[in-house]
């Protein structure tokens, strides 16, 4: 990931020590550091690392103005004039600072990480097992349009046999005729009304992939709360920071998902006579999000020019890992079958030497395990919607069942009333 990339940018006013002034800028937040440039000179005045701030207050400067301060390496960093207000920055800057102490290690330490061969021979597993799922679940959802066109076509018969039945009744008993008894413009008497086939709709399904702290934005930048995004397999559900849930988006209800950077995107519901149902996340672990939003809302995502990067590296590192799944697979099962076979060459090393390699060639670096757990979450994505596919296509081989044998019966029995009238 750039570290270059500016994930929120905020005028405000920074107070330089050695001046005993205030000075009008920007402060930049990006995945690892914080920085403030000068409008006037355009010079960086102050930048340093998340990892290198110990607090982040909101405090008052003169007893006045509210301003926001961060203590970095015991220098104090004071910053006012905020906007659009003190809270939304302090928000965004906590939720970054607090997931950068989180993590075991730093987005540097991760991009210096080496491949492993036992983590390339994974990788290519978990990929190759991906690929397989990703196509059967295509190959689901197509038997699935198939099913829902055949439901179509006998709810079109069977509305036309309640044409023709009335048309029958109409020739059986006409209205001219003085002894033919009732007429039979309305419903018969006693008749239960006919229950329409319709596909049942699948059961809530609310397995859980993953969730993540995000910053919730609502129809304004002043409208700011913590808050966490939860994908399920039928949906995605947007809570508060008191676990009170603030909206559910069914995932036939979204329209459009925009990925702003790699790090924000934007979910929209849209409504006819009333306004639309937009939230704005901002997470710093949205980029594990973004691969598994892809996959659920292939025809309705849209990535933006500032995430398109994201999106090319992302695919570029996939294509270059792992080329072959099966040689991949032959040297993990080799290592299984034989783990305490060696070279001859290495026979003739030092134990001490022998074994110190062992140790290498079995460690996993940090960020293949990050990759590992991303395919996993994938993984899991894709078998959840597919389980939830199966059971929304049994449900509708039912009806479609039972709706044939009533089609069936409803022209046996129409053929025989047209045959008493010839």
């Amino acid at each position: 990931m750039n570290e270059d990339i500016r994930i929120h940018t905020w005028p405000c006013s920074y107070y330089v020590n050695s001046e005993k002034r205030w000075i009008s800028g920007k402060l930049s937040l990006t995945p690892v550091s914080v920085r403030f440039t000068a409008d006037k000179t355009g010079e960086l005045v102050a930048s340093f690392h998340l990892s290198s701030i110990s607090e982040i207050k909101k405090e008052s400067s003169h007893f006045i103005f509210s301003s926001l301060t961060i203590l970095e390496n015991s220098t104090k960093h004071w910053f006012s004039s905020l906007h659009p207000n003190r809270n939304v920055v302090f928000n965004v800057l906590e939720h970054f600072w607090r997931e950068q102490l989180l993590s075991s290690q730093g987005a540097g330490a991760q991009a210096s990480c080496s491949q492993t061969a036992k983590g390339k021979e994974l990788t290519g597993l978990l990929l190759g097992s991906q690929k397989r799922l990703e196509d059967t679940a295509k190959v689901l959802d197509h038997q699935g349009e198939q099913f829902d066109n055949i439901m179509k076509g006998l709810n079109k018969i069977d509305s036309e046999m309640d044409v023709a039945d009335r048309l029958l009744s109409e020739l059986e008993s006409p209205s001219w005729w003085p002894f033919g008894g009732k007429l039979l413009k309305g419903p018969l008497e006693g008749a239960k009304p006919k229950e329409v086939p319709t596909a049942c709709n699948p059961r809530s399904k609310d397995g859980l992939i993953v969730q993540i702290p995000v910053i919730i934005t609502e129809r304004s930048d002043c409208n700011v709360k913590p808050g966490k995004l939860a994908l399920l397999a039928s949906g995605l559900e947007i809570t508060g920071s008191d676990s009170q849930l603030l909206h559910r988006f069914d995932k036939k209800d979204v329209d459009d998902v925009k990925v702003h950077t790699p790090y924000e995107i934007s979910v929209r519901q849209r409504f006819i006579g009333k306004p639309d149902i937009t939230y704005r996340l901002l997470s710093a672990k949205m980029p594990e999000v973004i691969p598994i939003l892809e996959m659920q809302f292939s025809k309705k995502i849209q990535f933006l020019e500032d995430a398109l990067g994201f999106v090319r590296s992302e695919k570029t590192h996939q294509e270059e890992v792992g080329t072959s799944i099966w040689q991949a697979a032959t040297g993990l099962i080799g290592s299984l079958v034989h783990p305490g076979s060696t070279p001859p060459a290495a026979q003739e090393a030092g134990g001490s030497q022998q074994s110190q390699l062992q140790m290498q060639e079995q460690l996993v670096s940090e960020t293949e395990a990050q990759e590992l757990r991303q395919i996993l979450r994938r993984l899991k994505s894709l078998a959840l919607e597919t389980e939830t596919e199966l059971e929304r296509q049994d449900e509708v081989l039912d009806v479609i069942t039972s709706s044939a044998d009533r089609a069936t019966m409803s022209i046996d029995k129409q053929n025989r009333r047209m045959k008493k009238l010839t």
